[in-house]
């Protein structure tokens, strides 16, 4: 098929035709290495003195080897340079920070991430409803968007509803909705919204943020399969900074992109509660390509559709696979792992969360229910709009792709959808 993005406001067409002050000037200047990590330092008031304020030189792989795939592969209009930009800076800055903070106060790193609830599953199987429930309970906490965007200073219990960060953090997330118009309808985004904790490995450059949001195949090659152990380094670190001020509370934690890196996210959280959500594998390729379609649009104007969908069915395949295989060969505790599948959180979502909650043997109050059932009529399915997608417009062959996912549908009872 040809896919045709959403519509872009007209402040859009202008800016990438270079009529827009600074965005043309900024798009314009190189995205290179040096001058990136200089512009952190800038920003953040520190002198040029070498990597050593960056902490590990770990992150100057991945960084160098995506910005090569940039430059050859991502095609970027001038408002996704632009973003791109903002994006990298806003990242090193991040990291600068979280250097300095632990410098400052050590003790951050005797901060104990205990029993983490941690929610995966291949994503649009319903991870981000599933966490936004679990979040609601007051013994749990889920980050943030703008936690996860700006962790440092730790925030305040006091004062955290009204930081001036939620405000930064709503300009960058708000600005792809701006950009690419239809993406609210699939997966909206608000520095007040709890967010994927993929945000946090991003300081370490080594997050799917980079391949989901730009074509950049040789980066992808290279990410899949590189060591993911700075990125969950990077990971527990935020989230000892953002817990060193507040009283105890479970992290509640979610991304699909733990599926690729089981063995790395329990040796890093060895006593992780976790919940792995389940959907029909054709379904799930139709969503995620119209997703990442839609994210790509607010940086390109060259999408390859079937591409994404091609790149999707591998990965998944892969993934799914090994989950098979991590639950049968002892990877995965099955006193520590609970699976739901999408039709059954869909008939009953609270009875789903209850669920997981008698796998692990604790209490569902009645305070977090109401929480659950009132977030629930405040939040209905489809609120901003319906997200239109099909199995047929991918390019994919019907029958091929069930086969095989067939092992993984027939291990978890996954019902076909299409």
């Amino acid at each position: 098929m040809t896919w045709a993005g959403p519509a872009r406001p007209e402040w859009v067409a202008a800016a990438n035709r270079g009529e827009v002050w600074p965005i043309a000037e900024e798009a314009s200047a190189a995205l290179e290495l040096e001058t990136l990590l200089a512009e952190g330092r800038a920003r953040m008031g520190i002198p040029d003195g070498g990597l050593a304020d960056f902490g590990s030189p770990d992150f100057l792989e991945p960084l160098q080897r995506y910005l090569d795939a940039v430059a050859t592969e991502a095609e970027l209009t001038a408002v996704g340079r632009w973003m791109t930009r903002q994006f990298l800076v806003r990242l090193l800055c991040g990291r600068l920070q979280l250097i300095a903070e632990v410098a400052r106060d050590p003790g951050v790193l005797d901060e104990r991430v205990v029993e983490p609830l941690v929610v995966t599953g291949a994503p649009r199987t319903g991870t981000t409803i599933m966490h936004a429930l679990l979040a609601q309970d007051p013994g749990h906490r889920a980050p943030l968007g703008w936690e996860l965007l700006w962790p440092v200073p730790p925030p305040e219990p006091s004062t955290a509803d009204h930081d001036v960060r939620i405000a930064l953090a709503d300009r960058e997330l708000r600005l792809l909705a701006v950009v690419s118009s239809d993406l609210d309808a699939i997966h909206e985004y608000t520095g007040r919204m709890t967010k994927e904790c993929l945000s946090a490995m991003s300081f370490a450059f080594r997050s799917e943020e980079f391949v989901s949001r730009y074509h950049v195949p040789t980066f992808a090659e290279w990410f899949f399969s590189c060591d993911m152990g700075p990125a969950y380094d990077m990971h527990r670190l935020v989230l000892q900074v953002l817990q060193r001020r507040w009283p105890a509370r479970r992290w509640t934690l979610k991304s699909p992109v733990h599926l690729h890196s089981l063995p790395v996210l329990l040796a890093h959280y060895p006593d992780a509660r976790i919940v792995v959500t389940h959907r029909d594998p054709p379904t799930v390729l139709g969503s995620v390509t119209s997703l990442i379609a839609t994210l790509r649009w607010a940086y390109s104007d060259h999408v390859d559709y079937e591409g994404i969908a091609q790149a999707h069915a591998r990965l998944y395949h892969a993934d799914l696979d090994g989950l098979v295989t991590a639950c049968s060969d002892g990877t995965l505790d099955p006193s520590r792992v609970h699976h739901v599948r999408y039709a059954d959180f869909m008939a009953s979502p609270v009875d789903a969360v209850r669920g997981v909650y008698d796998a692990f043997g604790w209490d569902l109050s009645a305070t977090a229910e109401e929480r659950m059932r009132d977030y629930l009529r405040r939040r209905p399915q489809g609120m901003h709009g319906a997200h239109a997608y099909a199995f047929d417009d991918l390019g994919l062959d019907r029958v091929e792709q069930r086969a095989r996912f067939a092992r993984y549908q027939a291990a978890f009872g996954v019902p076909d959808e299409v």
